[in-house]
């Protein structure tokens, strides 16, 4: 039996506004709330309410047998509350069905874990009973920012009492072996490893509307092919969500696409749907994964560069870590959370200054003409927030 392991990462930063040189010491209000409105908006509609009203009639038609994962960053959740309650209501009802599976992550969606335990713990927590209290169950399996992953994270979430992680299936260290299968976590005992199919995630994520590409255009026959050739194991699907009617337009048929995959799925007798705590229940382990640096999922590297390659990024990211004591120190919430929101990795990720498809693809998410705005603005505001800290 091979099963489809369908996860998909649902995050929304808060963007920050215009902030220059002047408005330090006279502006203390950071984000673009109109802008930040406005795209949920437009994402809510195109995206989270028409792929989730999707997925339950899919769940529902097949009685249980279609299953999903998803993990909510603690940015996203905030502003469903604050725009589109609308958005966390049908996450809810999802939730109800029994076959969806919610994973732990940072609440910031931050690069908390190479620069600070402390704080990547204090953020792993205020996620983890974020989502018990939503969605009534706490997640027993981590999906870090961006699924970074190294052989030291898996010991720290061992310790957080979790039984398994998501990461990047990367060739270089998995020499040859089968991403389909289930690993066990250098140095751990409990934490197991479930790797992403890269290529046919991106597949559907990055290829689907591709008409350069030479499986133009992708039909669910097809990648059920791909699919039915994997003989055991999982074949684990990682997606942004926002692949469905934004990055992958409904004009692409990608909608069609999903509500045709389950029954072809389901008519092949060695193929099922399963969430990730399913598969680590159900999965033989079968070696160890050893990944001695970090990994991520993101750029052709697979590796940090995409948030922490240049000196611009390098300076701004250890610049808001070196706050850390003082901060929370101030026992002041709103600085606290303050503070988290400019932890967020997509503020780094704005900063890059790749180029070719990389680089295409920083383009395509940044809200700035460039990743020097992108560090001028970012530091503008760090300084005004130095400023304010120091008047606590």
């Amino acid at each position: 039996m091979t099963s489809i392991c369908f996860y998909f990462q649902v995050h929304q930063p808060f963007r920050l506004k215009e902030y220059d040189f002047s408005m330090i010491g006279e502006d203390h209000l950071y984000e673009y709330e109109e802008k930040n409105a406005k795209l949920l908006d437009r994402i809510a509609d195109r995206c989270y309410l028409p792929t989730n009203k999707l997925i339950l009639k899919l769940i529902k038609k097949y009685k249980g047998k279609f299953k999903v994962t998803f993990s909510i960053s603690g940015c996203a959740v905030e502003q469903f509350a604050l725009y589109r309650p609308d958005v966390l209501l049908s996450f809810k009802d999802l939730a109800k069905t029994g076959c969806v599976e919610f994973l732990a992550e940072t609440y910031y969606h931050s690069l908390s874990f190479l620069y600070s335990e402390k704080e990547f713990e204090r953020q792993v927590h205020k996620h983890r009973e974020k989502m018990k209290t939503l969605f009534g169950k706490k997640p027993s399996v981590f999906r870090n920012t961006e699924l970074i992953y190294s052989n030291e994270l898996a010991k720290t979430i061992g310790k957080l009492g979790f039984k398994g992680v998501l990461c990047e299936g990367v060739d270089r260290l998995l020499g040859g072996r089968n991403r389909s299968l289930l690993y066990r976590a250098k140095n751990t005992q409990n934490i197991k490893c479930l790797l992403k199919n890269y290529v046919l995630s991106d597949d559907i994520a990055f290829r689907f509307s591709d008409a350069t590409w030479s499986e133009y255009p992708l039909s669910a026959e097809k990648f059920v092919g791909s699919v039915s050739k994997i003989e055991s194991g999982s074949v684990n699907l990682f997606l942004d969500y926002e692949t469905f009617g934004e990055h992958q337009q409904k004009e692409t048929g990608i909608f069609q696409f999903m509500e045709k995959l389950p029954a072809l799925i389901l008519e092949q007798p060695h193929l099922d749907f399963k969430t990730p705590s399913e598969l680590l229940n159900a999965l033989p382990i079968t070696d160890e994964y050893d990944v001695p640096e970090p990994v991520s999922w993101a750029d052709e590297a697979r590796d940090l560069s995409a948030w922490l390659e240049n000196s611009m990024q390098k300076e701004a990211v250890k610049r808001i870590y070196s706050l850390e004591d003082r901060v929370l120190e101030s026992s002041n919430e709103h600085l606290i959370d303050t503070w988290g929101r400019l932890q967020t990795s997509d503020h780094f990720y704005y900063m890059s200054t790749k180029y070719q498809d990389d680089g295409k693809v920083h383009a395509y998410f940044s809200p700035y003409s460039s990743p020097f705005d992108a560090y001028i603005n970012y530091m503008n505001v760090v300084s005004d927030f130095e400023d304010l800290l120091a008047t606590r």
